[in-house]
């Protein structure tokens, strides 16, 4: 399990964040901060295995950030999600070691990958006995070239019955979109079950997510159908 802090001023950005990382299996969120300095003074960096960093912040911009971080000796992984997009800054953070960059607005899917990117070069290292050869290298750079599941392959604990079920529903809605809560109590499953599902049908492409801010509360994901 990997723990995860999130650096976000907005709060709603932030809400969708953390949806978002609880929603990836093998990711909790163990911080959450509204800047810079209240994270360099309250966060737990010594088991802190990633982080979710804004770029635009009070005080201290995420460039900033990383500077004094670093000066600390701590240097967790980054991934920045911003909507700071000019060449000087994406640069600077890459050049900072940052390990991806989303830029604001952003949907669930290309997170997931970021996460799922970041949880695969973390197994090769960690299967690993001390060195690495070329091939674990090239899993590094690229990880998702080996192994990556087909459309027709299942993950592992997932069953076509089921996904034939929530699949059969959508489809005959193509115009509609749904939130898991909603398709759980049309198909008579749980909400846990649905969202693994929907989960892979997006990573296939056979969904796709958007984002409710008018819920009065937390963000909602959306899904809908689309012909793949």
């Amino acid at each position: 399990m990997f723990n995860v802090i999130i650096i976000e001023d907005d709060p709603m950005v932030a809400a969708i964040d953390r949806q978002y990382v609880e929603m990836t299996a093998g990711f909790r969120v163990t911080g959450m901060f509204d800047g810079g300095i209240s994270a360099l003074k309250g966060a737990d960096f010594d088991h802190t295995d990633l982080i979710i960093l804004d770029y635009f912040m009070p005080e201290m911009n995420g460039d900033e950030f990383i500077n004094q971080l670093h000066r600390t000796g701590w240097s967790p992984a980054i991934i920045m999600v911003t909507s700071a997009n000019d060449t000087e800054t994406v640069t600077s953070l890459f050049r900072h070691g940052v390990v991806d960059y989303l830029v604001k607005p952003f949907e669930y899917e290309r997170f997931r990958s970021a996460l799922e990117r970041f949880s695969a070069r973390m197994n090769v290292l960690s299967g690993t006995s001390g060195t690495v050869s070329q091939s674990d290298i090239d899993r590094l750079i690229s990880p998702s070239t080996s192994g990556e599941p087909g459309k027709n392959t299942l993950a592992k604990g997932l069953n076509a019955p089921t996904l034939n079920l929530i699949r059969s529903f959508l489809k005959k809605h193509p115009e509609d979109s749904f939130t898991s809560e909603q398709i759980s109590k049309e198909v008579n499953l749980s909400r846990i079950t649905v969202r693994r599902y929907v989960n892979h049908m997006l990573e296939i492409g056979e969904l796709t997510s958007t984002i409710d801010y008018q819920t009065g509360g937390r963000p909602g994901i959306h899904y809908k159908y689309c012909k793949v």
